[in-house]
């Protein structure tokens, strides 16, 4: 299995403690390609469903599907072995506003 960076991945996050996102969700994939190669944890995204973003935290994703999301204050490094199947693709300006996020996030 290589996931590659801006692919969404189901990913079985459970279980879980406190107020991780929990569940078998899809998720996207942010960290570097070399490093998912090298690595047995890719950093991941969670995806859910929201009908309105709040970023940067919620990032709406709509190539994910009309009402999808990134939920970014939950992104994290993740076993493959927690990955179950490849679901698609995020278009190049969805990954755009993921990046973003992810900067504001942690302050880079």
């Amino acid at each position: 299995m290589n996931p590659k960076r801006g692919e969404i991945w189901w990913v079985n996050l459970d279980p879980t403690q406190g107020r991780e996102i929990r569940k078998h969700r899809p998720c996207v994939i942010l960290s570097a390609d070399w490093l998912n190669r090298k690595r047995s944890t890719p950093v991941v995204v969670p995806l859910s469903s929201s009908p309105q973003s709040a970023p940067p935290v919620v990032v709406s994703i709509p190539s994910a599907g009309s009402d999808s999301v990134a939920v970014m204050d939950q992104m994290r490094a993740v076993d493959k072995r927690r990955f179950t199947h490849k679901t698609g693709s995020l278009s190049a300006a969805d990954m755009k506003s993921v990046e973003h996020a992810a900067r504001m996030i942690l302050v880079l």
